[in-house]
């Protein structure tokens, strides 16, 4: 057999398949989430695989360019991109197709393609679920999300979760007030998300900033902490502008009604923590667990999002991949019950097995000349009855 032959089972790099048994538990899983996000009033929607591609890459979509795969549309020649992020879709259905001017809450998991993965173990194909709340601009939304994030860990298993929290606008606020130019952000932007303290230091001292402004941007990288961070960015923060405190007010009553509403959370601040910078517009967010340094689930508040599609709604969220949260959780799986049949012409074991079935129990036809060994219980006739034994 040639090597060309030999290799055509061979999967790309970072995509995978699922087999049984993990196949059924990821269903499973699917399904309980799917159910918990209803219990919460979430609608499912099931946005298309592929889409034309500025669709797919508007709102926070630009910065998926380089992750999409682009084909060319063979019925009207224009160019599509199967889709790498399903956020963008479903502000578009929340724009376009649900004109409603009430809150919508939409859910949705499905597969997305990337041309690279985002971490070095994660996949280039992830099972992408998230849930979305459009047209409330309160923190109560925020923290309802965020509430409905640790649900979905929790029904998925998944234990000692400790979530990251920030607000973008603390940051750009802080920008605007410094009168930075867009190079100078960007370099200030790259410094706090290495956490650099010198090389910080050195480039507030060559830009020649307000003394003021200069230690409040300083201190950023050290705001990082417990609940009791939060006081030591009032004090510290004290001279920022009206948009700052605003920003900050709004990130101290959000952990506040957090922490009454989710005993025990682990919570830590980092007003550095700026991933999402170029779309997010408030809080910002992602659940950790030991032992991983990706975050398992993120999200955030992401208001300008449906201005692209004609109709700038108030929007935040979260998502997260459903094969993470299988592998990470570690939910009690029990060895499925598995009847076999004899394969017979008795009109009698054909109800039998028709009723069991119906009764949601898993029954396997023998086939003649072969013994399956994956059963446990089988199908026998006794006293001019079949029973299972």
């Amino acid at each position: 057999m040639s090597n060309k032959a030999a290799d055509r089972w061979l999967l790309p790099e970072g995509v995978e398949e699922v087999l049984p048994p993990q196949a059924e538990r990821l269903e499973q899983l699917r399904r309980d989430i799917i159910d918990l996000f209803q219990s919460w009033g979430y609608e499912l929607v099931i946005p298309p695989l592929m889409e034309y591609l500025e669709s797919l890459l508007t709102g926070t979509g630009h910065e998926l360019d380089l992750q999409t795969f682009k084909i060319t549309d063979q019925l009207t020649g224009r160019l599509m991109g199967v889709r790498a992020d399903m956020t963008p879709q479903i502000a578009r259905i929340d724009a376009h197709c649900l004109k409603n001017n009430s809150p919508n809450r939409l859910c949705y998991l499905g597969p997305v393609l990337q041309t690279n993965p985002k971490g070095l173990s994660e996949s280039r194909n992830p099972l992408q679920l998230g849930a979305e709340l459009y047209g409330h601009d309160g923190l109560e939304s925020d923290v309802e999300v965020i509430c409905l994030m640790l649900a979905v860990l929790e029904q998925a298993g998944v234990e000692s979760v400790f979530i990251d929290i920030g607000h973008i606008e603390i940051f750009r606020g802080l920008v605007k007030q410094a009168e930075l130019s867009d190079d100078q952000e960007e370099q200030l932007f790259d410094i706090l998300q290495r956490k650099a303290i010198p090389e910080l230091e050195e480039r507030l001292s060559e830009w020649n900033l307000p003394e003021d402004i200069s230690l409040m941007l300083n201190a950023l990288v050290n705001l990082n902490g417990g609940k009791e961070i939060l006081q030591e960015a009032k004090d510290k923060l004290s001279k920022a502008d009206e948009n700052v405190q605003q920003a900050l007010s709004d990130l101290i009553n959000i952990v506040d009604q957090l922490i009454a509403r989710v005993p025990n959370l682990q919570l830590n601040i980092d007003l550095a923590e700026l991933r999402g910078f170029h779309y997010h517009t408030g809080v910002m967010f992602a659940a950790y667990i030991a032992g991983q340094g990706q975050a398992i689930a993120r999200g955030g508040r992401y208001d300008e999002i449906g201005e692209v599609f004609g109709r700038a709604r108030s929007a935040t969220g979260f998502s997260t991949d459903l094969r993470i949260l299988a592998q990470s959780g570690k939910l009690e799986t029990t060895e499925a019950e598995i009847i076999l049949a004899p394969w017979s012409d008795d009109l009698a074991l054909v109800e039998v097995v028709t009723e069991l079935r119906k009764a949601g129990k898993r029954v396997i036809n023998q086939l003649p000349g072969h013994e399956d060994a994956l059963v446990n219980k089988r199908l026998e006739k006794q006293n001019g009855r079949w029973v299972v034994k």
